[in-house]
Formats: structure tokens, sequence, C-alpha cells
């Protein structure tokens, strides 16, 4: 009862936002993370578990039965719900892989610009256990017991300052990451290899190009960059 106690404690608190170095550091770091190859090669695994997890959201919220998600080495996922293969259940489900991301980001935002940076990770860690029990192969397991590790180290061991500038860090991550994988989608698309996309599923089922799917999702994932932000940096 005692470790119960000081985890809502810990989860409720309300921490003063760190100096202006410490977030624009924190966002330094993310942009290395999301623009340099070597690192990006690993750090899209959070990526993806943020893409997926986002699927299986709004598989539940609109009615679908989950079957089970798969991640893989070479950062692509799958989420595998059951219900009527069309109509706006469908769609939404589909729609909300590649804005996910960006969408957690901006909640993530919102909590830091409350003070809640400790009550996020937190959060974070929940919706990690959550997501874990729908996981179907090694690889996925692997990839979310060892993110969940991190994310509890940081929120167990680590002093309450460095707990947020994590927080800040994996915040700008989300932001930043989340456009560039709907420019790689495009690419991708541009060579002829996205017939299986997101984009292109929801072409076949809307009726709507894939290339104006690609620009919905880099629109929300755009501008839930800036305005999240902007939240921060206030």
């Amino acid at each position: 009862m005692d470790v119960v106690h000081e985890v809502w404690q810990r989860v409720y608190a309300v921490q003063p936002a760190p100096p202006s170095t410490v977030v624009l550091g924190a966002a330094v770091v993310a942009l290395v993370l999301v623009l340099w190859s070597p690192a990006w090669s690993l750090t899209r695994h959070v990526v993806t578990i943020a893409h997926e997890g986002a699927h299986c959201v709004a598989a539940v919220l609109t009615g679908r039965r989950l079957s089970g998600i798969r991640l893989h080495s070479d950062t692509s996922g799958l989420t595998v719900s059951r219900g009527r293969p069309r109509g706006p259940g469908m769609v939404l489900t589909l729609a909300a892989g590649y804005v996910g991301p960006g969408l957690v980001g901006l909640g993530a935002a919102a909590l830091l610009g409350a003070g809640h940076a400790v009550g996020l990770l937190w959060g974070l860690l929940l919706l990690l256990a959550l997501l874990l029990l729908q996981i179907r192969n090694f690889f996925g397991l692997w990839s979310v017991l060892f993110s969940g590790a991190v994310v509890f180290a940081v929120s167990w061991f680590l002093p309450t300052q460095a707990q947020s500038a994590f927080a800040y860090l994996v915040t700008w991550f989300l932001l930043l990451a989340a456009p560039r994988t709907v420019a790689e989608l495009q690419v991708q698309r541009s060579r002829g290899a996205g017939a299986g996309s997101d984009a292109d599923q929801l072409a076949r089922l809307t009726h709507l190009p894939g290339l104006a799917w690609v620009d919905v999702f880099l629109l929300v994932t755009v501008g839930a960059l800036l305005l999240g932000g902007s939240w921060i940096l206030v």
C-alpha cells in the first residue's frame, strides 16, 4: 500500500517547468534522434509502437475486435482487428496510425504545460502495459518490454529534474518524428512500394486519392508539432 500511495503521489504531483535551456536542449536531442540515420534506425521503433497503438485504440473505440499486434525488426508493424471490412470504423482505424504519434505528442505537451511531467511518464507506462497484452510476436514483446523498462527506470530511480527532462525529450521526439514517418510513406509510394500502406488502403475504401490521405496525415502531424511546441515553449 505504501508503494501504491507513493506512485499516486508522483502521478498527481505538479512539477515546475524546467529552465528553457533544458526544454530547448531536449528539442535539439530529439531532432538529432529523428534526423540522424543511425539513431533513427533504432528510435523509429518507438514511433512504430505509437503508430500501432493508435490503430489499436481507434479499433476499440469504433467497436472492432482486436486480434493482436505485431512489431517487426525492420520498424514495420501490423495491427489486426475484426469487424466490417468497410465503413467509418475501418476508415478511422486505418487513419489513426500515422497521426497517432503526433497526437500522443500533443497530449503529452498538454500535460507538460500543466506541470505533470512525471505523471506523463506513468501514463506512458500504463499505455505500454495495456499494449503489451495485444502483442503477438517475440520482437514486439521485447520492443515494448524494453521501452517500458526504460520509462519505469526513469520514473522510479531518477530525480525529479531528470524525469522532467526525459518527459520533454519523449514529447519533442514524438512531435518531430511523426511528420518524418509521413514523408517516408510518400517516398515509398513514389517508388511504387506503398500499395499496402494505410494511405492506399484508405484510398480504396473512400475513393479519395492516396496522396490526399498523405496530405491529411502531414497536416495533422505538422499541426500537432506547431501547437504542441507552442505549449511547451510558453
